[in-house]
């Protein structure tokens, strides 16, 4: 009998502020809708971004569980999991930031190897950094999600890691253009963008998807794709995150 396995993705940028953490949020309120489990792994270790963005309280996160398991004092994943929802657990960062150097990047695969058996997908949320940790992580990670914006800078530096991984061999990324961030900043055509980062866009979340009050549902903790109100009024980025949704689980 054959054992299922999370399908492990990674959602990454080359540049802080591109709506990464939003983006990994709805992408598991899409599949938790498509009624797959699923956990968020928050490894934007200083940051702690998705925690704070959900309202979620808790007292254990990944320091916590990677310092048991290096002291031999693991006993549960539960005692580390908080659940937002039927179907969405959370694996939080640090609640104090100085505990994320002390996270050692060897654990990173025993911790997805502890993880995979219990979900359908394992969402984990970076920052924009290639470090040992980041670089671990996509090393195991089935698909890489790549957020870009419509910036001068965020494109160039997304050149240049198209680059390494062509040159590394590595093909197991998309580019997902976010134009909800700023919809107002329009500097380049999709065409542009392709010829920029010589490479094609996987997929767009529109600029329709810019929510002015966004600040008010954040306050609540909520999932703006699990909104009934915004998920009538935005269908078009409801489809597309549908897309991404459909083609992770392929």
């Amino acid at each position: 009998m054959s054992v299922r396995k999370a399908k492990i993705v990674t959602v990454t940028s080359v540049k802080g502020g591109v709506g990464k953490t939003t983006t990994s949020i709805n992408l598991a309120g899409i599949l938790s809708a498509m009624r797959k489990q699923v956990l968020v792994i928050d490894l934007d270790l200083y940051g702690s971004a998705i925690a704070a963005s959900l309202n979620i309280s808790n007292e254990a996160d990944i320091y916590t569980l990677i310092n048991d398991l290096n002291n031999n004092r693991f006993d549960s994943l539960d005692h580390y999991i908080v659940k937002y929802n039927d179907f969405i657990d959370i694996l939080p960062a640090p609640k104090d930031p100085r505990q994320a150097s002390k996270i050692n990047s060897k654990y990173i695969n025993v911790v997805l190897s502890r993880t995979s058996l219990k979900y359908d997908v394992i969402l984990i949320d970076t920052n924009h950094v290639i470090d040992e940790i980041n670089l671990v992580t996509m090393d195991a990670s089935d698909e890489i999600l790549f957020v870009v914006t419509n910036d001068p800078i965020d494109l160039k530096n997304m050149r240049s890691m198209i680059s390494i991984f062509k040159d590394m061999d590595k093909s197991n990324y998309k580019i997902i253009l976010n134009e909800s961030v700023d919809r107002l900043r329009n500097y380049f055509t999709k065409y542009d963008i392709k010829n920029i980062i010589k490479d094609n866009i996987d997929y767009t979340i529109p600029s329709e998807f810019y929510i002015k009050n966004i600040d008010r549902y954040v306050l609540n903790g909520e999932i703006l794709v699990l909104n009934k109100k915004i998920s009538l009024t935005h269908r078009k980025a409801i489809n597309n995150y549908k897309m991404i949704a459909n083609s992770i689980l392929k």
